[in-house]
């Protein structure tokens, strides 16, 4: 399975998300601090947005550490709503059925995010059951809208 996490990181680098989203089993699930639970479409939506939304910016990633169920990986970014730069650091955590990717985890320090991402509001808020709650509706209204637009199933 180390070797499809590598490819999965591969595409990512390659802001590929069918490619991605191929390693994927058909049920996935996909959590992280910024969209809460994905599940199969909204998680196979979820990439596809990343990846369109960041081609030709200077969005870039570095996976490490790649074991046969997790990896380390880094994204370097510029947040596009206040135009501040942002270096995350995520450990991802993989369950496989069937040869593909069935959960996929990914972890970060949201508060660390948040203040990068948006400055000294972040600071004080990023680290709040509040914050987190506005940002994954927030990120899940627009995942709404994109599926919506792309015509892809919910």
């Amino acid at each position: 399975m180390k070797d499809l996490i590598v490819c999965f990181y591969q595409a990512f680098h390659q802001l590929d998300a069918n490619k991605m989203t191929s390693y994927y089993h058909k049920d996935v699930v996909f959590e992280d601090p910024a969209f809460g639970v994905l599940k199969a479409e909204r998680a196979r939506a979820m990439w596809k947005m990343l990846c369109e939304s960041q081609k030709g910016k200077d969005f870039k990633i570095e996976a490490t550490n790649i074991t046969k169920n997790s990896a380390h990986w880094e994204a370097f970014y510029t947040f596009s709503k206040t135009g501040r730069k942002v270096h995350n650091k995520i450990d991802a955590r993989f369950e496989f059925k069937d040869g593909l990717i069935i959960k996929h985890t990914d972890d970060f320090n949201l508060h660390n995010w948040a203040k990068q991402a948006i400055g000294f509001k972040g600071l004080l808020l990023g680290g709040s059951g509040f914050f987190k709650k506005k940002l994954q509706s927030q990120t899940n209204y627009l995942l709404d809208k994109y599926m919506a637009e792309k015509k892809l199933p919910n």
